[in-house]
């Protein structure tokens, strides 16, 4: 039987408890480090961090609003060789399901890392984050989880969370060896831990944590938090629709594009070596600028953005997971992640496929079914 168990929080420190979560698992012998986010002393930025020591866990805050990177790209980068050791990694649901897809691409393995996933209550974008905690210091983590706790949702000063967690239904952490839940919890007394696995139970029995019931409330609350996520969901790409139905819309919409690729190397599941796009396929002549320049009388400057944006989503939307760091690393706030969403939805609603929802499933274009889209190719039995 999995093992539901509590951490206690004492004085309503649940940061602290966290801490001191993370340094017992620190302190077990098979694992040699626990990558988890923690405030840097420049500009207080939240970042992953790899800890050998656990004296070095005390900024540690998975709790804050921000989300600088997807740090599914990092443990691809620890795991995709023998490391001779194995690591806990703290990561969001949403990087845990990146995650999965880099590993059925063969980008990463489960082999040396135990994953501990932890509720998500959301986040700000970059620059709305640096405003947040200019506006609140070190109280911020605090006044943000207390705000989502008790009901308020993530707006807090005008600051809002970001496009891509509002319409996430993703919160609770699937393919976790390890949960911590915190919706439906009182977090100022207890903070909820589950083993989802047999590595996530070996490593709790380890812990010697008090066993608990999951309290009644969980499953409600987690409901209501993915109903309103939902709702979001589905009037954003009714939006997104509507706006990019056509390629004179889709051109408008990707008009600010300037190709600097912020986007495709933020992209967690975006695995290539080497891009198409940054190799001399598109590497123009001078000449051929002003040839097509002559015969349009203008063109857009750089070219090839629409192109590029078309090229991403027909190679990454089976496996998109929506984490939205598309749009938070774009410079002139195109609202790429809507539209990926968008447009992810149906494709992989077309191969009844989910990306991050299983290490078993193969991704949709790897395989072949004789079966599937007969009514495309016109095979018939």
């Amino acid at each position: 039987m999995a093992i539901t168990a509590k951490i206690g929080v004492n004085e309503q420190d649940v940061l602290g408890a966290l801490r001191k979560f993370f340094e017992d698992i620190l302190k077990i012998e098979d694992i040699k480090a626990i990558l988890v986010p923690q405030h840097l002393p420049m500009k207080n930025m939240v970042m992953p961090t790899l800890v050998a020591d656990p004296d070095h866990l005390h900024g540690v805050d998975p709790l804050a609003p921000a989300f600088p990177m997807n740090a599914a790209k990092i443990v691809s980068r620890l795991t995709r060789k023998p490391m001779g050791a194995k690591i806990a990694a703290v990561m969001r649901p949403c990087e845990i399901r990146a995650f999965v897809e880099l590993v059925k691409l063969k980008q990463g393995s489960t082999d040396e890392v135990v994953i501990i996933g932890i509720d998500c209550l959301g986040a700000y974008q970059n620059k709305d984050y640096a405003r947040f905690i200019e506006q609140h210091g070190d109280t911020s983590s605090v006044i943000f989880y207390q705000h989502i706790m008790d009901g308020h949702g993530g707006q807090i000063g005008g600051i809002d969370l970001a496009p891509a967690c509002k319409a996430c239904e993703y919160r609770v952490a699937a393919n976790a060896d390890v949960l911590i839940g915190l919706y439906g919890i009182d977090v100022n007394d207890q903070i909820l831990i589950q083993a989802q696995t047999d590595v996530g139970q070996d490593l709790l029995a380890q812990l010697d944590l008090a066993e608990i019931n999951e309290p009644a409330a969980r499953q409600g609350a987690v409901a209501d938090v993915i109903e309103k996520c939902a709702a979001y969901r589905d009037e954003m790409i009714a939006k997104t629709r509507e706006v990019t139905e056509s390629l004179e819309k889709m051109t408008a919409y990707f008009a600010g594009c300037v190709n600097c690729y912020n986007c495709r190397v933020a992209c967690p599941v975006c695995y290539c070596k080497e891009c198409v796009f940054v190799t001399d396929v598109f590497n123009h002549d001078p000449s051929q600028y002003l040839r097509w320049a002559n015969r349009k009388g203008i063109i857009k400057m750089p070219t090839d953005t629409l192109f590029y944006h078309m090229t991403r989503l027909a190679h990454m939307s089976t496996a998109c997971v929506g984490c939205g760091q598309c749009s938070n690393a774009c410079p002139n706030d195109i609202s790429v992640m809507e539209l990926f969403r968008t447009i992810a939805q149906d494709t992989q609603k077309s191969f009844d496929y989910e990306a991050g929802r299983s290490f078993e499933e193969d991704p949709p274009m790897s395989v072949f079914r004789e079966d599937e889209f007969a009514e495309v190719v016109g095979i018939t039995n």
